[in-house]
């Protein structure tokens, strides 16, 4: 009987010591599951309070205060300015036949005592020039138009003169608009401080209103050039495209941008998503360089030229990690460099072969890196991801290294968008639709402007002046 009793009491036990285990195993794993999540989370918002200008999106101006310094030239140890015995180099004068005006200044008496008479004024040899570029005293222009009525002595009936095509039927000419829609879009200028520039320069009366109705109207004006640009734009060989932020009444939109050597077309839409890049493009069969978003993933790999800038920037937040993250960054990052150091020789030499054999090269030391790392443990899921999504999109790395014409970098684009970047934090974007498709011809036809050396004064005041008489507009193309 006792040792029944025995039995059952130490069954009993063990049953206990045995749930006891097992719930702590439970809570074990739960433990180390959370603390697995705050480790992953903890190393996100490392990653967040590290992020700066060299390794994401974020501009320099919104660099954190510890950020490290971005890289610049090393001090050389010598003071500024040119070395003795530098050749100096001095501005260049103009021709005798692009001066204006000519002043003739004589010596009047000589060392000696002399004073030098008119029948003295003999050139001995050529003479010294000096010339001083001014700006006239500004002043805008103001014609009265009268149309004058009359009294038809046949029928008694009242009839007024009308303005000929040429006039314009606002209150300011086409240069002036020109001027002002120049200041406002390429410059920046807001609003209040154009009508400002306006008064003091021209002595021109304006408001505020005044300047958003020159820029509606020359808005208006460039429906056509802009169409024209977009098929163009559509039908080229090569493109470069970005998106940025935009804002409609203060709710978040996108800006569009595709961009050829001499063509910039803008479009704003609602989102950053693939359906907006397929209307951007919208049956391009050219090449089309851009980062890694998703949106131009519809795009074929053999047309596609994916920006090593981006990747450089992608491989540098992963060398700011730890483990297997910093070694994938560094290995990159040396990777990214030789790439470019490759691109820098073609670019002087024009040597494509040498080229195509330096690229041959990098690609079959980074294809194994790349699969090592895609097979990492889980924990390691960014440096993972990246490895395999490079590895998917393997063929749009290279085709700078085949196709002529084709840069390494979507810099093209960046450079094209800045400005337009500039002008939404200035004027905290659009205020109605209308707006946005009348900013997105503005900036079309600015960048393109730029990007063909043109002065973009001359084209608006030319565009106008054709627009009130209505000839055909110059083309942007």
């Amino acid at each position: 009987m006792e040792r029944a009793e025995a039995e059952a009491i130490y069954e009993q036990g063990r049953e206990v010591v045995v749930a006891v285990l097992l719930r702590m195993d439970e809570q074990i794993r739960r433990l180390s599951e959370r603390v697995e999540r705050q480790e992953e989370r903890v190393g996100e918002l490392e990653r967040k309070l590290r992020r700066s200008s060299r390794h994401s999106s974020r501009p320099p101006s919104e660099d954190p205060p510890g950020a490290p310094p971005r890289r610049g030239k090393g001090s050389s140890g010598r003071p500024p300015g040119g070395r003795p015995g530098h050749e100096g180099r001095g501005r260049e004068l103009l021709p005798a036949w692009a001066v204006d005006e000519v002043v003739e200044h004589w010596p009047e008496r000589c060392d000696c005592g002399h004073v030098f008479a008119d029948g003295d004024r003999v050139a001995v040899r050529e003479p010294g020039r000096h010339q001083v570029e001014e700006l006239p005293l500004l002043a805008v222009k103001v014609t009265e138009h009268r149309c004058q009525r009359v009294r038809c002595p046949g029928c008694g009936s009242e009839r007024s003169g009308e303005l000929p095509p040429g006039v314009a039927r606002s209150a300011f000419g086409p240069r002036f608009e020109a001027a002002v829609a120049t200041l406002s879009v390429r410059n920046r200028v807001s609003r209040r401080d154009c009508v400002e520039l306006c008064q003091e320069l021209f002595g021109a009366r304006i408001s505020t209103g005044t300047v958003d109705r020159v820029l509606a109207s020359t808005g208006d004006a460039l429906e056509q050039p802009y169409e024209d640009v977009r098929r163009r734009v559509r039908r080229a060989g090569r493109l470069c495209v970005d998106e940025t932020g935009w804002r409609l009444r203060g709710e978040q939109r996108t800006l569009w941008g595709a961009f050829t050597n001499r063509l910039a077309l803008f479009r704003v839409a609602a989102d950053r998503h693939e359906d907006r890049a397929r209307e951007l493009l919208q049956g391009n069969q050219g090449i089309v360089t851009s980062d890694r978003w998703w949106a131009y993933n519809h795009l074929p790999l053999a047309r596609r030229q994916i920006c090593w800038a981006h990747l450089r920037r992608d491989f540098k937040a992963h060398a700011d990690g730890l483990a297997a993250e910093k070694e994938f960054g560094e290995h990159g990052l040396r990777i990214c460099d030789e790439l470019f150091w490759a691109w820098e020789i073609y670019v002087h030499t024009g040597q494509r072969a040498r080229l195509r054999s330096d690229i041959r090269l990098l690609r079959r030391e980074l294809k194994p890196i790349l699969r090592c790392f895609a097979g990492k443990a889980p924990r390691y899921k960014r440096t993972r991801g990246m490895a395999r999504n490079l590895l998917k999109a393997w063929p749009a790395l290279w085709t700078f290294a085949d196709r002529q014409g084709v840069e390494p970098t979507n810099n093209h684009a960046e450079r094209s968008l800045r400005g337009a970047v500039i002008y939404r934090k200035l004027s905290l974007g659009s205020q109605s639709e209308q707006g946005e498709r009348r900013i997105e011809r503005l900036l079309s036809a600015s960048i393109t402007c730029r990007l063909q050396r043109r002065p973009l004064h001359a084209y608006l005041a030319e565009l106008l002046t054709a627009h009130a008489r209505g000839d055909p507009l110059p083309a942007l193309t």
